[in-house]
């Protein structure tokens, strides 16, 4: 018996629902096993996290607060992820945006703009931000053929330096300058209430409360499927990723792609990092702490692998794995152990990637059978 793999010549349709699936489901069940061996009831532990992420009182309005900047990390890293450009960097590029739009914030809302105004200039600065940062590991590729993994990670430590000296090591605009405390106890300043995003409330739960964010994060995932689905940016997209030497061929500028997708994936993950601010925070968090215990931009990255870089299928993974970040949080604490989401997270992502090979190879079983043994030469006549 030979074992091979080979590569798929067409997928299935339902192939490409059911990796997914079965990934998730082999990802628990594993987690299950370590939840077993550990002394932990897996039933009794799954049910605790389903209802504190999704059917408490407020569980959903919590939810949401997570979802969204997971929602954003995770287009980000799907916009990129369609061209074979592996933007680690969201994580910064979101730093940035926060930057930007609590800077645009402050300046707009503090001389009394209209807040639909304030709000579309924070927008735009996070956008713009998140575009910047990201252009830096897109220039590196593009023209000095350097790897973006590399360069956009490490441009996240910097975008997190550069958060905490804003506040803490100099006397910055975002610096609280002012009162008693500032120089004892360094803080931003509170953004103003024209740069305050707005909430709804709907009556489920008790109150729902739907940030804008999330709104946000819908509209750029329709955006970002008619882009990639319906344009001929596209379709040049789909080619480079597919292949560089055809892109090449058909008359695709490589490096145009490589900087336009590059700086729509920083836009995306600015635009979340204004939302972060605008909604949530209301005051640039001078310590990047205070957004890395979520992890936002690398469990985007969990994300978008999840949804397959569809950008609608990124939504729903984003409320699913906000949900289970949410009750990771809400039920820390002697009983629960406290590293179960991040291990569960861990798993999905190496079942994910180890689905993936399904949908790309096949394992094929071929058997070999013996050639039959030649007769015997006759003897010769004596």
């Amino acid at each position: 018996m030979r074992v091979g793999i080979e590569q798929r010549l067409d997928r299935p349709r339902w192939l490409v629902v059911a990796v997914p699936v079965g990934s998730v489901v082999a990802a628990f069940v594993l987690a299950a096993i370590v939840l077993a061996v550990t002394g932990h009831n897996p039933v009794s532990t799954y049910k605790q996290l389903f209802e504190a992420g999704f059917l408490q009182q407020g569980s959903l309005t919590q939810t949401l607060t997570v979802a969204t900047p997971l929602a954003f990390t995770g287009l980000a890293a799907a916009a990129a992820f369609r061209m074979k450009l592996y933007n680690i960097g969201a994580e910064g590029q979101m730093y940035m945006g926060t930057i930007v739009g609590a800077g645009a914030g402050l300046y707009f809302g503090g001389r009394g703009g209209p807040s639909v105004f304030v709000i579309g200039a924070m927008v735009i600065g996070g956008c713009l931000g998140g575009a910047g940062w990201a252009l830096i590991p897109g220039v590196l590729r593009a023209f000095f053929n350097a790897s973006e993994i590399l360069t956009s990670l490490l441009l996240n430590y910097v975008a997190g330096l550069l958060l905490t000296y804003l506040i803490f090591e100099s006397e910055s605009y975002w610096r609280q300058t002012t009162g008693f405390n500032a120089t004892v106890f360094p803080t931003s300043k509170p953004l103003p209430g024209s740069a305050i995003w707005p909430k709804w409330v709907l009556g489920l739960q008790g109150g729902l409360t739907v940030p804008l964010g999330a709104f946000l994060a819908v509209l750029c995932a329709a955006l970002l499927w008619v882009a990639y689905r319906r344009t001929r940016f596209g379709f040049e997209v789909q080619v480079a990723g597919d292949s560089e030497r055809a892109a090449r061929y058909a008359g695709v500028r490589l490096r145009r792609k490589v900087l336009a997708v590059m700086a729509l994936s920083g836009a995306i993950a600015g635009a979340g990092g204004a939302s972060y601010v605008g909604d949530f925070s209301h005051a640039l968090d001078g310590d990047p702490n205070g957004l890395q215990k979520l992890g936002y931009g690398y469990t985007g990255i969990v994300v978008a692998a999840l949804g397959r870089y569809n950008p609608v299928a990124v939504v729903v993974i984003a409320f699913l794995l906000g949900g289970l970040e949410n009750a990771g949080n809400t039920l820390q604490g002697v009983d629960f152990p406290a590293g179960l989401v991040g291990v569960v997270q861990g798993i999905i992502l190496f079942s994910v990637l180890g689905g993936e090979l399904l949908t790309r190879y096949r394992l094929r079983v071929t058997w070999r059978q013996h050639a039959p043994k030649p007769a015997p030469a006759p003897e010769a006549a004596a």
